[in-house]
């Protein structure tokens, strides 16, 4: 009974990592682009965080969220940006919802949004141990 192990995909294994692929990177691309398109407020926004060269912090997140995102979602160069991603995920869990600093009503959001971001590490961890599937540019 083998298969009560596991489920395997068979055929459709390329076609779930290419989902699995968009659903994770969806989130970044959705508050990459604006960022992107309204870099000054993203700077802005860096700023009031206390991030260390809030400019350069917004052309990380921007290069992360757009660039990096739509290459992932390719699957150009999936493993070693799954792992940039990890760092990246887990470093703006810890500048931008560190909830153990806040208190009253911030806590409870900032706290889902922490934990969000280190799930969403884990996400990446498995696309960089599994790789990005058939459906990629990089197996091609």
């Amino acid at each position: 009974m083998n298969s009560l192990r596991y489920f395997d995909f068979g055929g459709a294994k390329p076609l779930v990592l290419l989902i699995a692929r968009l659903a994770l990177i969806a989130l970044f691309i959705i508050f990459g682009i604006p960022k992107m398109t309204g870099f000054s407020g993203t700077v802005q926004y860096m700023t009031t965080l206390g991030t260390p060269a809030p400019e350069v912090a917004a052309v990380i997140a921007v290069l992360m969220e757009v660039v990096a995102a739509i290459l992932i979602v390719i699957g150009f160069f999936t493993r070693p940006l799954a792992v940039i991603f990890v760092f990246y995920t887990l470093a703006t869990a810890f500048i931008g919802h560190s909830y153990w600093n806040m208190t009253g009503d911030a806590v409870t959001g900032n706290m889902i949004n922490f934990y969000k971001n280190v799930s969403i590490a884990g996400g990446f961890l498995l696309l960089a141990v599994t790789g990005p599937g058939a459906l990629s540019l990089d197996r091609r």
